[in-house]
């Protein structure tokens, strides 16, 4: 990945638009908007019943996004570990408390900077949350290995 290069991760959901999963631009790596979707078009943290009743399940979710950013952030060079902020998406703030716990799993206080807001809707309707982040991965010296 070179210094103004977008990245698509093999492996990954494939983005639903024309745009890559993360962006580096110097030492700083951007993860566009990960939700729990699948390669294969489901999503973690999902479920329906025989007769269709849909179970969404925050903590399932979350779980999912924050792995899918971590395999991003590998593919870039990185880890979680170098992630400096993060904004969350819930569609619904009742999923708070959930979401915080799970969360609290992968970071603690010294931890990347973070906003959690509310939004009406995200891409599909099984999507509870969406997370974007930036990471500080620096970009290995010219003529290193990387």
């Amino acid at each position: 990945m070179s210094s103004e290069d977008g990245l698509l991760v093999a492996g990954k959901a494939t983005p639903r638009g024309r745009f890559p999963h993360v962006k580096r631009a110097g030492d700083l790596v951007f993860v566009s908007g990960t939700s729990s979707r699948r390669p294969d078009g489901t999503f973690a943290g999902a479920t329906a019943d025989a007769m269709g009743t849909t179970d969404l399940d925050i903590r399932a979710q979350t779980r999912a996004v924050i792995e899918n950013i971590g395999d991003l952030l590998h593919a870039a060079g990185g880890s979680l570990a170098d992630v400096v902020t993060i904004t969350t998406y819930l569609v619904n703030m009742n999923d708070f408390g959930g979401y915080n716990e799970v969360y609290a799993e992968y970071f603690d206080e010294t931890g990347p900077a973070r906003t959690t807001v509310a939004v009406h809707q995200l891409p599909h309707p099984h999507l509870v949350i969406e997370i974007s982040c930036i990471a500080h991965i620096p970009n290995p010296a010219p003529g290193s290995k990387s």
